[in-house]
C-alpha cells in the first residue's frame, strides 16, 4: 500500500505510529506494572492517542521514540486522572495523547524562541541572563570539552564531558582549561581528541574517577547489558516508587478557584525543584502543567545552560538559595513546611550532603503532620556500582549502547549521539509520573513517598522496544536530508542538532507549521490542533514560544498559567503566584 509520507513523494511501508506507540505502552505496562497503582491502569489503557502521522517516524533515528513518549504521557494521563478523579469526583473522562506534541515535547528547547530567536541564534543571547558562569556553553573550545572522541584504541569511543565547567577535563587530557587563539570548530575538535588518543579507555576512565569527572567509555548495547550496572539496571523498572513512613494521614486533595476555564487537578500543590539543565526541570515543568506552584530554587554560584531556561522554567517561580549559607538554609527550610514535593536533579548524594536527603526532609517536615513527596532524577540509577556517577543526556546514550546504535543506522561504524536531549525529556516524564504517583498515595493512604528514576533507565525502556526494521530505516536514510548522514563521531550536539532540524523540516512541517492550516490528516486524527504557542514573559522582556501539553484529560485545564522566567527572578516565597492572561487563550 502507498503512503503519503508528507513531503517526499511515497513509500512502500506499513508503518503505523498509532500501533507502534500502543505496542509500546503493552511494554511498559509490564515492566512498570510495580510502579502504577492498580486502579490507575485501567485509565490507562483507554487513553486515546492522536495523530496526523503518514508513515514516516518523526526523527531522523532508529529509535522509537515518539511512541516511547507517547506511552509514558499515556501513563502520566492515567494517573493525572485519578487524580483529577479524587479532586473533581469519580466519573468516566476521556484522556487524549498528541502524538505530535509528543515528538516536539523531545526537542522542546529546539522549538522554543525568546523575542523570535531560536537556540542557535546568537541574538537570542541578548535576552537571557548570563547564567553560563565559567563560559563553558558560550566559548567553542570550552564547549567542546563534552563531546564524543576516539581513543588511544582505534574504534574505541569515550565521551569526555567537562559538565558546566570545562576545566578539569580539558586539563585532565593535557590541555589549558582556556585557549583564546582556538576558535575554529574543527580546529578544537583535533585539537582535543588528539589529547583523548594519547590515552586508552582504561585510563581514560581512571582519570575520570580520580578527578571527579562525568566522562563514560561508549559502549555497545550488548557491552553494557553484560556490565554488573546493566545487569541490576536490567530488573529495576524505568522508575521506581518507595514509602518513606506511613504514620502520617492522607493528605486529599482540594478544589483550588483559579482562573482557567477548568479546574487544574494539582492547583494548591506546592513543590521546590532544587534542579538545572533540563531533565530534572522537566519534572517541575511537568507538575506546573497541570497546576501546581513550582519554586525552582538554584545556587547563584553555579552555572546553568541560559537558553534552557525558556523551555524548562514554564509556569513556575525562580528564586536564588545558597543552601551552604545560614540565610540560604533558613529560607529553604521555611520554604520547605508549606511543600508537598521536592525534586532532586543534582548528583547522586549531593542534597544528603547539604542534609536535605528524603529522610532529612521527612524529619524536617514531621510536625506539621503531612507526609512529603519526593523525586530525584540522575544519570545511573540508584543501585549498582555506577549508582553514584555523576552524568548527563550524551553520557547516558553513550553508556547504554544509544549512541552506537544511531551510528549505525547512519551507516556508519562509530558511535554518533543521537539527535536532541531526548532522553533529558523522557526521564522529566517518568519523574513527573513518580510525582504524581507519590501524591496520589499520599491523599489515599498518607504517609511519605519516594520516587527515583534515570536517564539510562529511560534509554533502557527505548532500547527494550527495539529498533525499527531494516526497511523503515531504508525509508528514514531515503527521505532525510543527505547532509544529515555525514555527520561524525565528533560533531557536537549543536551541529547534530542543526542538522536534524534542517531536515525534520522538510520531511516534517507539520512539527513546526500551523497545523490548522495544513490539508490531508493521518490516523487517529489531532484536529490539527497547533504544537506551539507564543506570548509575552515579563522575565525575559520578550515574546517567548512554547510547546503546547501533550496531555488533554475531559473536565480539567492542562497548561501553564505563567511563563517562563530566568532562574533568580522571584524572592524565595510562596506569596504573590500571578496570572498571565495570555497564557489561558487555549
Amino acid at each position: 500500500m502507498a503512503i503519503d509520507n508528507g513531503s517526499n513523494g511515497f513509500s512502500n511501508s506499513k508503518y503505523s505510529m498509532l500501533s507502534e506507540t500502543q505496542s509500546a505502552l503493552r511494554k511498559l505496562l509490564q515492566v512498570a506494572q510495580s510502579e502504577i497503582p492498580s486502579e490507575c491502569v485501567p485509565l490507562v489503557e483507554s487513553v486515546r492517542f492522536t495523530t496526523d502521522n503518514k508513515g514516516t517516524p518523526d526523527f531522523p533515528c532508529p529509535f522509537k521514540e515518539t511512541e516511547a513518549t507517547g506511552a509514558l504521557k499515556a501513563v502520566e494521563a492515567g494517573v493525572a486522572s485519578a487524580i483529577a478523579n479524587l479532586v473533581l469526583g469519580e466519573r468516566e473522562r476521556s484522556a487524549v495523547v498528541d502524538l505530535e506534541r509528543a515528538s516536539c515535547f523531545l526537542f522542546s528547547t529546539y522549538l522554543a524562541t525568546v523575542g523570535g530567536f531560536d537556540k542557535a541564534d546568537p541574538k537570542a543571547k541578548t535576552l537571557l541572563k548570563d547564567t553560563d558562569l565559567k563560559a563553558a556553553q558560550s566559548n567553542g573550545y570550552r564547549r567542546l570539552s563534552a563531546n564524543l572522541y576516539e581513543t588511544k584504541e582505534a574504534g574505541k569511543y569515550f565521551h569526555l564531558h567537562g559538565s558546566l565547567e570545562a576545566t578539569m577535563a580539558l586539563r585532565m587530557i593535557g590541555l589549558p582549561g582556556h585557549n583564546p587563539e582556538l576558535t575554529d570548530y574543527h580546529d578544537c575538535i583535533n585539537t582535543i581528541e588528539s589529547h583523548v588518543k594519547n590515552f586508552t579507555l582504561d585510563e581514560l576512565e581512571a582519570l575520570n574517577a580520580k578527578h571527579k569527572q562525568a566522562g563514560v567509555s561508549c559502549l555497545k548495547p550488548e557491552e553494557f547489558k553484560a556490565t554488573e550496572h546493566g545487569k541490576i539496571l536490567a530488573s529495576e523498572p524505568p522508575w521506581t516508587i518507595a514509602t518513606l513512613e506511613s504514620s502520617s494521614p492522607p493528605v486529599p486533595f482540594h478544589r483550588v478557584p483559579s482562573q482557567t476555564s477548568k479546574p487544574q487537578i494539582l492547583a494548591g500543590i506546592k513543590v521546590l525543584e532544587l534542579c538545572r539543565i533540563i531533565a530534572g526541570p522537566s519534572i517541575g515543568k511537568g507538575l506546573a502543567e497541570y497546576g501546581a506552584q513550582v519554586i525552582k530554587v538554584t545556587a547563584p554560584n553555579l552555572s546553568d545552560v541560559p537558553f534552557f531556561q525558556i523551555d524548562v522554567n514554564l509556569g513556575k517561580h525562580t528564586c536564588d538559595l545558597d543552601l551552604k549559607t545560614a540565610p540560604g538554609r533558613k529560607a529553604f527550610e521555611k520554604l520547605l513546611q508549606e511543600a508537598d514535593v521536592v525534586l532532586d536533579g543534582y548528583r547522586p548524594g549531593a542534597l544528603e550532603r547539604l542534609g536535605y536527603g528524603p529522610k532529612a526532609l521527612v524529619e524536617l517536615t514531621k510536625s506539621r503532620k503531612r507526609g512529603i513527596v519526593y523525586v530525584a532524577e540522575n544519570c545511573f540509577g540508584n543501585k549498582g556500582p555506577w549508582a553514584s556517577r555523576p552524568g548527563w543526556q550524551q553520557i547516558a546514550d553513550c553508556a547504554t549502547g544509544v549512541a552506537w546504535e544511531q551510528g549505525w543506522f547512519m551507516g556508519l561504524n562509530e558511535p554518533v549521539v543521537p539527535p536532541f536531549p531526548m532522553s533529558d525529556y523522557g526521564t522529566g516524564c517518568m519523574g513527573t509520573i513518580a510525582a504524581l504517583t507519590g501524591l496520589y498515595k499520599r491523599a489515599k493512604y498518607g504517609g511519605s513517598y519516594s520516587g527515583a528514576t534515570s536517564l539510562c533507565q529511560y534509554d533502557m525502556f527505548l532500547l527494550s522496544l527495539g529498533v525499527y526494521e531494516k526497511n523503515l530505516q531504508e525509508q528514514l536514510r531515503r527521505v532525510h536530508d543527505p547532509e544529515f548522514f555525514t555527520l561524525r563521531h565528533f560533531d557536537s550536539v549543536d551541529e547534530v542538532g542543526r542538522r536534524s532540524l534542517k531536515t525534520m523540516r522538510k520531511v516534517h512541517p507539520e512539527l513546526f507549521d500551523d497545523r490548522s492550516k495544513m490539508n490531508g490528516c493521518g490516523h487517529g486524527v489531532s484536529k490539527h490542533r497547533d504544537v506551539t504557542r507564543a506570548s509575552y514573559s515579563k522575565g525575559f522582556k520578550a515574546e517567548v514560544k512554547y510547546v503546547c501539553p501533550v496531555v488533554e484529560i475531559e473536565g480539567t485545564w492542562n497548561g501553564w498559567v505563567r511563563q517562563a522566567r530566568p532562574n533568580g527572578f522571584d524572592e524565595p516565597t510562596w506569596d504573590g503566584w500571578e496570572v498571565d492572561e495570555d497564557m489561558l487563550k487555549i
